[in-house]
């Protein structure tokens, strides 16, 4: 326990002693609470809470950095001083005690993610527990690698509002939206909005971290992708904008199938259907029609004709399906059915466009059956 000798150094030593010597003293009493802390009664702890607390207010950043490393990991720490310590704007004191000190309540820990740097922040981010309501602040305030750091982290807790957030901020950044994808915990609606929009290297990362997810992610994206093409297909479709895109990969010699795969598989409606066009050599409106009729002959005969895989031409057939959905047996129906039709007679098929793809999709169902 702090003897009175202790205690009348310590006073001469803030009234009059240097930095060193209150260093010292702080070194002194710390190590004497740490040795024996678990002995101690609740009033003894705060004594040494009083005490400690007069010293580090006189004590430069690096004895309080010190002070930090040494209470942060001590599980009955007093609280007034770990609760000052946390505050510190210097992140070399404050770090320690904010990502591992159990001392620290909530209100202090909500205090510090509101007003505080980043590097807070991120400190915080890797404590071994985090509630809904902080990491609300922490999601929203964060720069990426906090983001990071939260949706990586295994005890952390999301409200709806949480998941929200970070489905938003997983738009265009892949290594978020694939931390965030691998959370066990986040909610299929989140899932779903997050996978719509994530490129087809996060969903292959997702199912290669966990084959399981494999069936959950085919069916996240069909329900995505009908919501989607359902809002799409509400009024006239403008193809201005993907024309261009589809120009510029074709002057550059990157328009292909895995081209049109990619489009297809992320729900891009128009970019597929331009894709299609110009590597067919058809008008668009011609696939614009043969992508939105009930019937998906014509898109196969044009999948067909150009070589393309029944991996892409199942990317087109769940695509276009939209709200009307595919079942499984119709597709592996339209697939073999693919397989069946030679290129050869795909392209011939394609040769005879002098009407609209509606006749394409006549022709498909002859040409179709006469290779059964």
């Amino acid at each position: 326990m702090i003897s009175a000798a202790l205690i009348n150094e310590l006073n001469d030593a803030v009234a009059h002693g240097t930095v060193d010597q209150r260093a010292k003293i702080l070194h002194r009493i710390t190590e004497l609470f740490v040795v024996a802390s678990t002995g101690y009664s609740d009033d003894q702890i705060e004594l040494f809470d009083d005490v400690l607390m007069r010293v580090a207010a006189t004590i430069e950043l690096s004895a309080r950095a010190v002070l930090a490393k040494r209470l942060a990991k001590e599980p009955r720490a007093p609280l007034k001083i770990s609760r000052f310590l946390a505050c510190d704007d210097a992140i070399d004191v404050a770090g320690p005690v904010l990502e591992q000190s159990h001392r620290l309540d909530s209100d202090t820990l909500l205090a510090t993610a509101r007003t505080k740097s980043q590097q807070h922040l991120l400190a915080i981010s890797r404590r071994s527990s985090l509630d809904e309501a902080l990491t609300d602040v922490l999601v929203e305030r964060g720069d990426k690698s906090v983001v990071l750091s939260t949706a990586g982290n295994p005890g952390a807790r999301f409200s709806d509002r949480g998941y929200a957030t970070l489905t938003t901020r997983s738009e265009g950044d892949d290594e978020l939206a694939a931390c965030v994808g691998l959370r066990r915990d986040i909610p299929r609606p989140h899932l779903l909005r997050l996978l719509v929009r994530a490129s087809h290297a996060v969903r292959q990362k997702l199912e290669a971290a966990n084959p399981s997810m494999a069936p959950m992610i085919e069916d996240a994206v069909s329900e995505a992708a009908a919501t989607v093409l359902d809002q799409a297909s509400a009024g006239a479709r403008d193809y201005a904008a993907a024309r261009s895109r589809i120009a510029s990969l074709r002057a550059a010699g990157r328009l292909g199938e895995n081209e049109v795969a990619a489009f297809a598989r992320a729900n891009q409606f128009e970019e597929t259907t331009a894709a299609l066009a110009a590597l067919c050599e058809l008008p668009i409106e011609t696939v614009d029609q043969a992508m939105t009729q009930d019937l998906p002959d014509a898109v196969l005969i044009m999948a067909r004709a150009l070589g393309m895989s029944r991996d892409t031409a199942k990317a087109i057939l769940r695509m276009r399906a939209g709200g009307r959905g595919i079942s499984p047996g119709e597709l592996e129906q339209c697939l073999e059915t693919f397989t069946r039709l030679t290129p050869t007679i795909a392209k011939q098929i394609i040769k005879f466009r002098d009407n609209p793809s509606l006749a394409l999709g006549a022709r498909f169902s002859r040409a179709a059956a006469a290779v059964a």
